[in-house]
């Protein structure tokens, strides 16, 4: 051990999303903090697409926001362009996606770092940790400097044993160029930790003025700019444009003819690639009956002429790369400025972690981000924020912060991460939530804000904005049932021009709405007393109105779930003795621990009939108590 060179509540290993997000929440929560990055420069990096939000990414994005991140806020103020994308399908799947200048994202993040209160950024390589006897932790960095702190959170991204890989060539590396974590993964082996390999991987960037841009498909930004924050009160505007291309059967070809090269395909990497981003020689193999497929050229900054070649990741040598990227409408004499890479990294098995993100068998150690096997900037934000708070709460003697499926995607995120574990990096999608019409991204801060309040991180000006939201859609709610509106010509105009029944009588304003042909928009003409009022507060009335039945249906489910998560489980039984439990049962029981029957029901292998069994066992168990005592 080197010199003691400082004494921290928290320490965060990693600088990326997870662990800014998690540095910046526990400093506001009032622990001393440190957040270590292996290079200054590499701090809040996009290294894969220069985009936040997504499907399902989006509502991610406005639940971190909701609870007190700053993921949304820097992506507001780092805007290229945003679009919601799936208008056309319903409102629980409507998600933002923003194309963001990757350096000023960065550059944004890091100043944000450096001016927080109770929170230190320092350049260093952590290559070893440890567990004093009194519980508290001690990091040493290369540089033989020694940190003492009572929470640790590991967040390293794509760093940890970081290689990367471009044919046959290979070479240790994290992303971007920049040094790996080399040493960090032997001592969390030491330590005890079940390490496994992941991979992921970028495209290639290319050089704006070498593109020609004449007969690509063009993609504008949506009107009026609707932004991730809840703080973001001044118009944002768009200023870029995308532009879209697609493969065809050359750039198959010559895919093919090389696909031997690829050292995916050659063995050389050991690692698991994300099933729902494949490369794509991936695309190539796995879907050969597809004629062609779909490629965005994307603006990484207003400062550079970068652009970045989104769905087109691959490990292919460079020279095959250059040939199929030439093959591309648009592309024919692209000047490639970084190629394509693939990375293979360690990450843990986070079947390991409590739904705290603290690790079940380590006292004050945490993981979040990519860390835990997932992917994705917007997931390891989200497990940051909460990892962050859970630390600090930790710290103070405070109860942890738990989110189940039913408040959020972050919870169902955490949920599906230490209850089912991952195969391959871990992708949120909407059809991971069964409560998705409840978790819709327009109401993230109904459903978090008060949380996010409660805690510590929602300060009093947002706090006194998001009550008078919820008053002002309060009152229209109130408006829309006791307004009545007569049968006049120009009612049934608008109703026969939608297809939809005339009227004859007075009817009802929310009973107008609630028709699946109508919305506010279309009877903005005879909605006389409409008040002037955010956009957001008519979207969340009108989604509540129409889908009411629905929405009732899953509230019944949710307080289904909720019932049996108040059937704890105790941590020290053996699954084994429990008569009627199947083997696979009672082995994956074991193995996790869940804290609860709702835990256990979503644990691959546990079927019903054995849900059934650990019902009955709990209400034996606790006759048997009542008969001793």
């Amino acid at each position: 051990m080197g010199f003691v060179a400082g004494n921290f509540d928290i320490a965060v290993i990693g600088a990326g999303h997870a662990g800014i997000e998690a540095g910046l929440a526990s400093a506001r929560l009032g622990c001393s903090t440190v957040v270590f990055t292996i290079n200054m420069d590499a701090v809040g990096n996009c290294p894969c697409n220069p985009s936040i939000g997504g499907t399902a990414k989006g509502h991610l994005v406005r639940e971190i926001d909701a609870i007190g991140g700053e993921m949304g806020k820097t992506a507001d103020e780092s805007l290229l362009q945003m679009r919601m994308l799936n208008r056309g399908k319903g409102p629980a799947v409507h998600s933002l996606r923003a194309q963001i200048d990757r350096r000023k994202y960065a550059e944004i993040m890091k100043h944000k770092l450096e001016l927080q209160d109770n929170l230190e950024l320092h350049q260093g390589e952590i290559v070893d940790i440890k567990q004093n006897d009194d519980g508290t932790w001690m990091l040493t960095t290369r540089l033989k400097a020694s940190y003492c702190c009572r929470a640790v959170i590991i967040a390293t991204g794509t760093y940890l044993g970081g290689r990367v890989y471009v044919g046959d060539v290979s070479y240790e590396s994290g992303p971007d160029g920049i040094f790996p974590a080399t040493f960090l993964g032997k001592a969390l082996k030491d330590l005890g930790l079940s390490l496994r390999r992941f991979k992921t991987g970028t495209p290639a960037r290319v050089l704006k003025k070498s593109i020609d841009f004449t007969d690509l498909e063009e993609q504008a930004g949506d009107e009026p700019v609707v932004p991730f924050s809840y703080d973001t009160l001044q118009p944002i505007q768009n200023k870029v444009k995308c532009h879209i291309s697609w493969t065809n059967d050359n750039t198959k070809k010559i895919i093919m003819d090389n696909i031997h090269r690829s050292p995916l395909y050659g063995g050389l990497i050991e690692g698991v690639g994300p099933r729902y981003c494949p490369s794509i020689e991936d695309k190539i193999v796995r879907f050969a009956d597809k004629p062609r497929h779909q490629l965005f050229i994307e603006p990484c900054g207003l400062g550079t002429e970068e652009m970045y070649l989104q769905g087109m990741s691959s490990s292919l040598p460079e020279e095959v790369q250059l040939q199929f990227y030439h093959s591309i409408k648009g592309l024919e004499n692209a000047v490639v400025m970084r190629p394509a890479y693939a990375i293979e990294y360690d990450c843990i098995d986070p079947l390991q972690l409590e739904n705290t993100l603290e690790f079940a068998e380590f006292n004050g150690l945490y993981g979040a981000g990519q860390f835990n096997g997932s992917s994705g900037y917007e997931e390891a934000a989200a497990q940051g924020l909460l990892a962050g708070i859970n630390a600090a709460l930790k710290v103070q003697g405070a109860e942890p912060l738990i989110l189940d499926r039913a408040s959020s995607y972050i919870g169902t995120l955490v949920d599906d991460l230490v209850t089912k574990g991952v195969s391959d990096p871990y992708r949120m999608m909407t059809s991971r939530s069964e409560y998705r019409l409840i978790l819709r991204q327009d109401n993230a801060d109904e459903r978090l804000t008060p949380l996010g309040r409660k805690i510590g991180l929602i300060n009093d000006d947002r706090w006194h904005r998001f009550e008078l939201k919820q008053e002002l859609k309060r009152k229209e709610l109130n408006r829309i049932k006791d307004t009545v509106i007569p049968p006049t010509d120009e009612l049934n105009e608008i109703l026969v021009s939608r297809e939809t029944t005339e009227v004859h009588t007075g009817i009802r304003l929310i009973d107008l709405i609630k028709r699946p042909q109508l919305n506010y928009e279309a009877l903005i003409s005879i909605d006389n007393n409409r008040p002037q009022l955010d956009q957001n507060i008519f979207e969340q009335v009108e989604v509540e109105v129409k889908y009411e039945g629905y929405i009732a249906r899953q509230l019944t489910q949710i307080n289904q779930m909720r019932k049996l998560e108040t059937k704890r489980l105790p941590k020290n039984v053996d699954y084994n003795t429990i008569v009627g439990l199947r083997l696979e049962a009672a082995e994956k029981l074991n193995k996790i621990k869940p804290q609860n029957i709702g835990q256990a029901s979503r644990i691959s292998g546990v079927s019903p009939a054995d849900i059934s069994v650990l019902i009955i066992w709990l209400s034996q168990n606790h006759i048997t108590k009542q008969t001793e005592e």
